[in-house]
């Protein structure tokens, strides 16, 4: 009974996926569907400002929970809808949170097991992130190499704590969501002159550049202490 209570978020959160990808529903998070429903989202918006924002939020917490594809257009809409800095604060908080329940699912249903059955490379790289885990997830959060759910998940498995994590999450994506925002705010100019567009335009390699140095400023901790141990 108790593993089955330990599991039924895992399991919840499996079928939810499922339900989705199935279902087809992933696909109406498209620039389509922004563009043609434009005029309904912003009339709705100025007669319920709060409410949209609720909306909003909650969609992308789901979005971020169940590892669904189309956070990007998502966070892009955000900055089309409410703006540059309330944009920004209302995909933060819901990324943070969304990624906070699946990194509590994964700890609680998979952590544990996981470190069990791994080896001895595996605690030595599960102490190593330990000692520097805020500083490791910062450098992970800023550079977009990696899928947002895989940074999401692999601290659980390293047996991150819970505060480091957030605090980590909600500083650490304020860079790349203000960019897309930013994309965002300026999306209406594009649908007027009926442009197209696409998000592998926003990472450019200044931005990516940018990044970069930001996250090489967040692992320079771990690395003064790695050079004064060696002296």
């Amino acid at each position: 009974m108790k593993k089955l209570k330990r599991f039924l978020p895992l399991v919840i959160l499996i079928v939810g996926m499922i339900i989705v990808f199935s279902t087809g529903l992933h696909e109406y998070l498209s620039f389509e569907t922004l563009k043609n429903n434009r005029e309904n989202l912003l009339n709705f918006l100025n007669e319920n400002p709060i409410l949209m924002a609720i909306l909003y939020m909650g969609l992308y917490i789901l979005m971020v929970s169940f590892s669904l594809p189309g956070a990007a257009i998502t966070t892009i809409a955000g900055g089309f809808l409410f703006g540059q800095i309330l944009g920004t604060f209302y995909v933060v908080f819901a990324a943070t949170v969304g990624a906070t329940i699946l990194f509590l699912i994964a700890q609680t249903a998979l952590g544990d097991s996981l470190r069990n059955k791994a080896g001895p490379w595996f605690k030595k790289m599960e102490k190593g992130f330990q000692e520097n885990q805020f500083s490791y997830l910062m450098t992970l959060r800023l550079i977009p190499l990696f899928p947002f759910f895989v940074v999401n998940l692999v601290p659980a498995f390293l047996g991150m704590r819970l505060l480091p994590y957030m605090l980590a999450t909600f500083i650490g994506i304020i860079p790349g969501t203000f960019v897309y925002i930013s994309v965002g705010v300026g999306l209406g100019s594009i649908f007027d002159k009926g442009g197209t567009f696409s998000t592998q335009s926003i990472l450019t390699p200044e931005i990516i550049l940018a990044l970069c140095g930001l996250a090489l400023l967040s692992i320079l901790p771990v690395l003064y202490k790695k050079f004064r141990k060696k002296r």
